[in-house]
């Protein structure tokens, strides 16, 4: 009996130990299952944070640029309002000793009787600013009578009736036009026949 009776407790224990081995097996593969699931979690919010470094990446680099973009603007607005203020200084250093050259002659014509020494001072101060003025760029337009009218270079101010080989040509020009570098600046006004 007392082999029946060990035979039975090793029996009981053999079970026991299963029950048990069963147990632990069952909580390892709970605590596997739940690491997978801890895991999964942690390689999503590994992802979530890979995004999230992406997207703060991405908006750090568009900052930048457009930082950079508005930095250029500024500085190239700077430099184009720099450049329209002094673009006509160097027309008016040029033009400084003609109008020195005015002055002289309007003192020295309060005591001049010569009219005609008056007309020849005025002759070279004229020609004077002229070349200056071609130097720049600046041409004058052609607008002899009988030229064709043109509307994209001459401003038509009135029609007289002229004779046939004057009809839509240039009988008169009351102001002239002007170039400044094959670009019209002024509109030559004209009088053309009808």
């Amino acid at each position: 009996m007392a082999k029946k009776k060990d035979q039975k407790e090793e029996i009981e224990n053999q079970e026991a130990q299963a029950t048990e081995d069963t147990l632990v097996e069952e909580k390892e593969a709970q605590e596997t299952e739940e690491n997978q699931e801890e895991e999964v979690e942690e390689i999503e919010l590994s992802e979530e944070e890979k995004l999230a470094v992406e997207v703060a990446e991405a908006k750090d680099k568009y900052l930048r640029l457009y930082s950079e973009f508005e930095n250029f603007r500024r500085r190239n607005a700077k430099e184009r309002i720099d450049l329209i203020k002094t673009a006509s200084s160097d027309l008016m250093k040029e033009l400084l000793p003609i109008v020195d050259d005015f002055e002289r002659a309007k003192q020295a014509n309060e005591k001049q009787e010569d009219i005609e020494a008056v007309k020849e001072g005025f002759d070279l101060i004229s020609n004077k600013l002229f070349k200056t003025l071609q130097a720049k760029g600046l041409k004058v337009m052609e607008t002899e009578k009988g030229t064709a009218f043109d509307a994209d270079l001459h401003e038509a101010v009135t029609q007289f009736p002229a004779e046939e080989e004057l009809k839509g040509k240039i009988i008169d020009t009351l102001e002239k036009g002007y170039y400044l570098d094959d670009k019209v600046i002024r509109f030559a006004k004209v009088v053309i026949g009808a």
